[in-house]
């Protein structure tokens, strides 16, 4: 049985000693507020700390400064990645206070020469001062374009830091690995998420299935998923049901009522009548079958006539068939199958010859079209090889290359200081792409006359923004080599920040994680397919305004430092 369940949940007490990570919601409702209790001032790296003492002994507490969180390079050798995390990072950012125990354990860890007076401070700082912009959640975003812009008092945005980089670091990998596998399997094809018993940790867990639902999965099998966040629900048996099972003498329950009333039916004595039938099909002989598996899924069928989904082997088609088969006699329609093992492209090419074999000549026309799901370790270049191949399968279960992101682990989202005071700073390597965009900047994406997203152009805070227009050209320039530069007349801008968190609180309506995950799609869908292949994408351009590569260039040259010949 595959079972689809969406269902709403009350409230958890995240006081509890749970990790709770999210309270369930109905489909359309507002994201829930609550947050996952290990996300809090705590989660962080010790020298944050450490330098928010140095800041407030130097009397720095008021500066204020602006962080940019973004990354260098597109993951999985792709040139495209998915947004994701916003609303935790609010949620965060909502929460933020140092409680009595954390004073207690930060006294106990820190140098005893920290004045008792920074603890006193640490107790009384809140985010009230800080204001957060960000690009929506579940838009596709390139290198250097900030993710998030954190402006504020300087000791309290750097507290933030390794918190929002935990909260958006994973939480965009998985997504954008989610949506890659959408995009090889194709819109027509089911993904389920089967990845929990190999992810990372329980809240690794949670992750991956809220993460892998946003970037395009359909269902998950991790049942506290569903229920916190929403997500339908899918599964059906292992092994270990089929091989409980030995002989038919187990079976105790024989008998089933129709699905339209009457007399309770003999399903064993069917099913053995259709396997006589079958084997002349199958061309094998009935007792080549296994009688432990027949039992099985006849008790299984029996639990769940209406969603009877069995797990087979190479030799299970035969039994699969035969109760299928019984339960129609009996008005009920079964599944499919799933697949975890063996050539995956020529095993569903056989079971679905079969369906459609037996569909003609019984005149059965539902049968032909049943499920076939398959589950063996399971990634992108797998799919893209059966593709290939022509399968047949209707539904892919994948688990661990998915949730631990195998291809690549960690995304590498930086967050760097990039004005204090109103004066730019910028980090200076001898890796030009390690050089930091100085200032606050404003972002834009410009579309072409198809629809299709052109580049994204940087530009000075309180520059002009660049304007729709079929006869202005807008000079959009690589912000490190020169020769690299282009003229754009966009069809339409956008603004890729918006303001999330100001004056104490969450300034616009977040959308469902359902809402997110169209969003998913609709952003893909406005990038031109070379940039989406999976072989050598063309890569997408993230331009500078010419103000902004000026001012970026004279201050490089102005802090560069000069070497010396002697």
């Amino acid at each position: 049985m595959f079972v689809g369940v969406v269902g709403s949940s009350p409230a958890i007490d995240s006081a509890g000693p749970t990790m709770e990570v999210a309270v369930a919601r109905d489909a359309g409702d507002q994201p829930a507020t609550s947050q996952n209790w290990v996300v809090q001032p705590l989660l962080t790296d010790l020298y944050q700390i450490t330098m928010a003492y140095a800041y407030w002994k130097s009397g720095k507490t008021k500066e204020h400064s602006v962080f940019n969180l973004f990354f260098r390079k597109n993951p999985f050798h792709g040139e495209f990645t998915i947004f994701a995390g916003l609303e935790e990072c609010l949620k965060f950012v909502k929460n933020f206070r140092y409680s009595d125990t954390d004073i207690s354990y930060l006294r106990s860890v820190l140098p005893a020469s920290v004045e008792p007076e920074f603890f006193d401070y640490l107790r009384h700082l809140t985010t009230e001062d800080v204001v957060l912009h960000a690009v929506d959640e579940g838009e596709v975003v390139f290198p250097r374009v900030p993710l998030l812009i954190v402006e504020g008092p300087l000791v309290v945005c750097q507290l933030l830091e390794t918190t929002l980089l935990t909260l958006v670091n994973f939480a965009s990998l998985m997504a954008t690995n989610a949506a890659r596998y959408r995009m090889a399997a194709g819109k027509d094809i089911r993904l389920l998420e089967f990845g929990l018993r190999r992810s990372q940790g329980p809240d690794g867990g949670l992750s991956a299935s809220k993460y892998a639902y946003m970037g395009g999965f359909d269902g998950t099998s991790n049942v506290l998923a569903g229920k916190l966040f929403n997500i339908p629900v899918n599964g059906t048996h292992a092994h270990a049901y089929v091989t409980s099972f030995s002989e038919l003498e187990e079976l105790q329950n024989k008998c089933l009522m129709p699905r339209d009333g009457g007399e309770p039916v003999d399903v064993l004595e069917r099913a053995l009548a259709w396997r006589e039938k079958l084997a002349l099909v199958f061309n094998v002989l009935p007792e080549e079958a296994s009688a432990g598996e027949l039992a099985a899924f006849l008790s299984f069928a029996m639990a769940y006539p209406n969603g009877f989904l069995a797990l087979i082997d190479t030799s299970g088609l035969l039994n699969f068939c035969a109760v299928a088969l019984t339960l129609n006699d009996l008005g009920y329609r079964a599944l499919g199958i799933r697949i975890d093992s063996g050539d995956l492209a020529y095993l569903s090419r056989t079971a679905r010859d079969m369906f459609e074999k037996i569909s003609q000549q019984f005149d059965i026309p539902w049968f032909a079209s049943m499920t076939i799901v398959a589950s063996n370790d399971i990634n992108e270049e797998t799919i893209i090889s059966l593709n290939e191949q022509e399968h047949s399968i209707n539904c892919f279960g994948i688990g661990t290359h998915l949730v631990t992101c195998q291809r690549q682990p960690a995304l590498g989202c930086v967050y760097k200081l990039v004005e204090i005071n109103g004066k730019p700073r910028m980090k200076l390597s001898q890796e030009v792409e390690k050089v930091s965009i100085p200032g606050r900047s404003a972002c834009y994406r410009l579309f072409g006359k198809d629809g299709s997203a052109l580049i994204d152009l940087m530009t000075r805070f309180g520059e002009p923004s660049p304007e729709a227009s079929s006869t202005q050209k807008t000079l959009c320039r690589h912000p490190f080599q020169e020769k690299l530069r282009t003229y754009v007349s966009p069809s339409k801008v956008v603004n890729l920040h918006r303001t999330y968190w100001k004056d104490n609180k969450v300034q616009l309506p977040l959308p469902s994680l359902f809402e997110i995950r169209q969003r998913v799609q609709a952003s893909l869908m406005s990038l031109r397919k070379d940039i989406k292949r999976n072989l050598n994408p063309t890569p997408y351009k993230v331009g500078v305004s010419v103000e902004l590569y000026k001012f970026l260039h004279d201050l490089w040259l102005e802090h560069a430092p000069i070497g010396e010949l002697v």
